[in-house]
């Protein structure tokens, strides 16, 4: 793979400063609907950081709190604050979030099925000036051969070949920070991998940092420094990927251990959150 010199590399000690830092926000859908409580969690540069918990936790709507997207869903953060680079982004708009360096991969990827891959990757540019556009596609192809040859129209992609795509897609804006909603849905454990695999070379290489919401636990722990488990809107428990993997009750009920009958921590009584959560 041919080396990209034009993201910003940040080395591993590094990733000590907070490149994300949400502190405790509160997220109201329709003026009514409380649906995060106070949810707080630090994303250092350069790493790559987990955010898991079942359906329904708050997930998707952590992203969407940071890439400014939930006004289309009548949504708004009505408490705390949101940091990137040290400068609050909670209220301005998507595409001023996206200048700043920030993209989201949307659930269900969200590639537009009549353009072609190539049109798709342009798409990320948009917020472009500069001329070395074609450099970064060519980048992109070399993270994602399969893509160059897929010639057609997206719709006829894959799952995981438009989960590639929309990853592409992600890195021709140049982002700094790379918000991935369920990267894994609906692909085959062999593709899951490659992946996932991919995500960590991206990481590696090219310095992005990266917030990864997944139910896939032991996919998103087997890349990831660090990681949060959410309950209710509200951040439980947290620590690094190796504390979370070894950690019995992170065992019982997001790592296979229960099976799809999974609990909540808030019902166990040996479980007491951090006090900074209250």
């Amino acid at each position: 793979m041919s080396e990209v010199p034009h993201i910003e590399h940040q080395p591993s000690g590094a990733a000590a400063a907070s490149l994300l830092a949400v502190r405790n926000i509160e997220v109201v859908y329709d003026d009514v609907i409380l649906v995060l409580r106070g949810l707080s969690l630090d994303v250092p540069k350069g790493s790559i950081v987990a955010l898991l918990g079942a359906n329904g936790a708050g997930k998707s709507t952590t992203l969407k709190a940071i890439s400014g997207l939930l006004k289309t869903e009548d949504g708004e953060v009505t408490r705390g604050e949101i940091l990137f680079n040290g400068e609050r982004i909670d209220g301005i708009d998507p595409e001023k979030i996206v200048r700043r360096g920030i993209f989201q991969v949307m659930e269900g990827r969200r590639i537009v099925a009549d353009m072609t891959s190539l049109e798709n990757l342009k798409l990320g540019a948009f917020t472009r000036s500069d001329g070395e556009v074609p450099a970064d596609i060519d980048m992109v192809f070399d993270y994602f051969p399969r893509l160059k040859e897929r010639t057609g129209l997206a719709g006829y992609l894959s799952g995981g070949e438009q989960q590639m795509l929309a990853i592409g897609r992600a890195l021709m804006a140049r982002p700094k920070m790379i918000l991935m909603d369920e990267p894994s849905m609906g692909l085959s454990p062999l593709l899951v991998k490659e992946v996932f695999t991919i995500i960590k070379a991206i990481n590696r290489d090219l310095g992005v940092t990266i917030l990864l919401v997944e139910q896939n636990a032991r996919a998103a722990l087997s890349v990831a420094s660090h990681g949060y488990i959410m309950e209710q809107g509200k951040v439980v428990l947290d620590g690094t990927a190796d504390e979370l993997r070894d950690n019995e009750d992170v065992k019982e009920f997001y790592l296979g251990g229960a099976g799809d009958q999974r609990k909540s921590f808030k019902n166990l009584k040996s479980f007491k959150r951090r006090k900074r959560w209250l």
